[in-house]
Order: C-alpha cells, then structure tokens, then sequence
C-alpha cells in the first residue's frame, strides 16, 4: 500500500472562495507522471470533495497525481457555473508548480460529475472517464411530462456517499435535480444538455453505465452513437444490475486505469 500524501484546502479560484485536495504519492513525484481532475457528484446542488478520497486514492496509488475541487453548486449557481470553475481549475494545475506531465491530464466523475468530466472534454480535448453520467437532459424532461418532479427521496445534504441509497431508477428525483442545474429554465436546459453539443473536438471517452439504474440508459446510448457518429474513439461498459457510480468500483476501475494507460502512454 502506497503512502499517500493529500494536501487540503488549496485556494485555485479566490473570487468564489473554491478549494481543493491534492492527492498524491510522494516517492512517484516526477515531470512525467499523469494528473487526474476527480469530479465529485451530487446532482450538481450538493456533495463536496472530501466524498471522491476513495477514488483519489485508488489514482493516486496507480502513480497519478490528483486534484479533486468544490465548485459551485445549484440552484445558487446554475449551468454553466460549475463547468466555468472546472475549466479554471484546469487552467490552473497547467499553471501551477506541481510536477507532472501537462500533456498527460484527465479527468473522472460519477453522476452529475461524470456529466462535469464530460463537459471539460468537450472544453479541452482530454480523455475523460465517466461512471454513470447525466447526459440526457432536455429530450429526457420533454418525453416525461406525466413525472411528477420531487425531491422527497433526495440525499440529506452532508450524509457520506456510502451511506446514500443510489441503486435503481428515480425518475421524480431524477427530473427535480435536472430541473434544479437550470433553476426550471427549458432554454438554459436546451444549452446544458451534452448530446446537443458534442463535436469533434471532445476528447476520448470511457463511459460505464448499469443496465437500469437512476441514469436512464437510452441516453446514454444516444451519447455513444453521437462519439461513434464523430468518430471520437470511446469505451463504454454496460454494468448488469442496478448499481449507480461507486457501487460498481470493483468492476469498473481496472477497466477504467486501462483506458488512461492507452491514452497516456
């Protein structure tokens, strides 16, 4: 077991007062190892970054040096605020003096931080790994009329991720916390919805998904076939059962760290 070194609270947007933790393992600092930015979930309204120390770890131990933000957070902030503090953030580890190959920078997320992975690929061509993503946002709303947005079985905000019961579909849920990113704006919505954007500039794409689970599937099937119709290069792993984001850690990281050894050799 490496000795993994983590540095909390480091400043990287002073207008907004965001921070960060810094994974890392200190006998495989060098300028040629790989970042990754870990992105947490939550809906895009609550979660924080002490959740993702599992999953930084688990990077931080294959020799990855990872930075893991807070960014701002619905309905105080609504699309593209937290995608606009991850493009800043992405800015500055470029800038910053830790010591890594900036050529080598990717970037993870469950849920609604799966969506964010993707959303900084479109912005600057990295290889991105997204576990369970919301990608259908507008099209879904619009085919679900009759659904009832609530947010009645929703997470009490500071309860640790492993304790949240995030397997099987949710659509009340599903459709309150997409209808929050925008604050109920259906123009704002038509613009954060990825499968009205993705061009062939995005960056190479693992994508993991249970078989029927809170993320419905056929969106994200529509998103393979918008990175197959593009021709951007993409890995997409079916989970059987129900399972939503870190439940399914043990089948999918392997697959995932295979996935960035490729294109980060």
């Amino acid at each position: 077991m490496a000795n993994i070194k983590v540095e909390t609270d480091i400043e990287y947007n002073n207008k907004f007062g965001l921070k960060m933790d810094v994974y890392q393992d200190p006998s495989q600092i060098s300028d040629q190892r790989r970042a990754i930015i870990d992105i947490h979930g939550g809906g895009w309204w609550l979660g924080y970054k002490e959740e993702e120390t599992e999953w930084a770890t688990e990077f931080a131990e294959a020799g990855y040096i990872v930075f893991v933000p807070n960014y701002r957070l619905a309905p105080d902030y609504v699309y593209p605020a937290a995608i606009e503090d991850l493009v800043n953030l992405y800015g500055w580890i470029k800038d910053s003096d830790y010591r890594f190959d900036r050529n080598k920078i990717g970037a993870v997320g469950m849920s609604s931080g799966g969506n964010l992975a993707i959303e900084l690929s479109l912005r600057t061509g990295i290889p991105i790994a997204s576990w369970s993503g919301i990608v259908d946002l507008d099209s879904w709303i619009e085919n679900h009329p009759k659904v009832k947005a609530s947010n009645a079985t929703a997470p009490i905000p500071g309860t640790p991720v492993g304790e949240i019961n995030q397997v099987g579909s949710n659509d009340e849920y599903y459709k309150w916390f997409v209808l929050n990113y925008v604050n109920g704006d259906m123009n704002l919505l038509k613009e954060a919805s990825l499968l009205n954007r993705i061009d062939s500039k995005a960056g190479p794409m693992f994508i993991a998904n249970s078989l029927d689970e809170l993320v419905p599937m056929d969106g994200v099937l529509k998103l393979q076939q918008r990175l197959t119709d593009l021709a951007i290069e993409s890995v997409f792993q079916t989970v059987s059962g129900h399972g939503h984001g870190e439940i399914y850690m043990a089948h999918t990281q392997q697959a995932t760290l295979a996935f960035f050894d490729d294109h980060f050799a």
